[in-house]
């Protein structure tokens, strides 16, 4: 079974501990199988089609909002965001959303099952990763960025808890409740539910600035920046104090941090969470070719 801690956000950390499987009934056109995380708007299950032989494996995770959240126009509206956005945008570093009923409780998606855990997961156990390692992880979430870019979106909401490691190292980006149209406005003051601010850009705090596509870019600066020191750049514990972080200081010099790190790879992720958002890259496609050419220099020059 799946144990699970609940994030204040949408997402979804998961740890697999021992347990025994427990079938949840039949919910609309779905045999829930397992529980298998929890969030602050909603319930993900390990899920087969109702009517599935009882051996058949049971390969989809089922998003259900909770019961007390069912009727609130801002969850709803959330998860017919990620209906949406997970339906019309495909691409093997995104999750894609499989089916959807979310016109009337219960309100779900059904997704495919991912085996691994997600980087949150992994950084809180402990792990920091090596440079190459690292880049490929982020190269792949800027590969997802890039579809969803490419298709007119924003994901939004770009954190560790929020990128999920399989076994073999390919990372999905998931979770896409706070998905927008690229060329629409917004800040974080809009979101009705709070969770993973450390990662949000800095002309995001602020109504009066329209965010762009280097606001994700910002964020997954900031994934990468923990991912090869285990600390974030600004460790806020909410919007108001990480304004003030970002209005009277600068993130820790992270070639002091880690100076095993290459210089361009350092200079590349200090870019990436600039304050002002003119010095990141401007695209998803620019921030790959970058993180592409790092890669590909720090895992040729490997010992094999």
């Amino acid at each position: 079974m799946i144990h699970t801690q609940p994030m204040p956000s949408g997402g979804i950390a998961c740890a697999p501990v021992v347990g025994i499987a427990k079938s949840y009934g039949r919910v609309k056109q779905w045999e829930l199988v397992e529980f298998a995380a929890q969030g602050s708007l909603a319930n993900i299950y390990r899920a087969r089609p109702a009517g599935s032989s009882g051996d058949r494996a049971a390969a989809y995770a089922v998003k259900m909002l909770r019961p007390e959240w069912e009727d609130d126009p801002r969850a709803v509206r959330l998860l017919q965001r990620e209906a949406l956005v997970g339906r019309s945008v495909a691409h093997p570093h995104l999750g894609p959303v499989l089916s959807s009923s979310v016109l009337d409780p219960p309100r779900l998606l059904a997704m495919p099952w991912l085996e691994g855990a997600s980087l949150r997961a992994r950084l809180d156990g402990g792990k920091l990763y090596e440079p190459a390692e690292a880049l490929w992880v982020a190269r792949q979430a800027a590969e997802a960025l890039d579809a969803l870019y490419t298709a007119g979106w924003l994901h939004g909401d770009v954190a560790p808890g929020n990128i999920f490691i399989s076994p073999v190292g390919h990372a999905t980006l998931i979770d896409l409740s706070f998905a927008r149209p690229a060329e629409q406005p917004g800040s974080a003051v809009d979101r009705p539910v709070m969770g993973t601010c450390r990662y949000i850009a800095p002309e995001l705090l602020t109504s009066t600035l329209r965010g762009d596509v280097r606001g994700d870019i910002y964020s997954l600066g900031a994934v990468l920046f923990e991912m090869l020191c285990g600390r974030v750049p600004y460790p806020a514990v909410d919007l108001a104090e990480l304004a003030s972080l970002h209005r009277q200081s600068s993130p820790p010099p992270l070639a002091r941090l880690v100076p095993h790190v290459p210089r361009e790879a350092v200079r590349l992720v200090m870019q990436m969470i600039a304050n002002d958002p003119l010095r990141r890259p401007r695209t998803p496609r620019e921030l790959i070719d970058r993180l592409a050419a790092l890669e590909i220099a720090l895992f040729s020059a490997r010992p094999w």
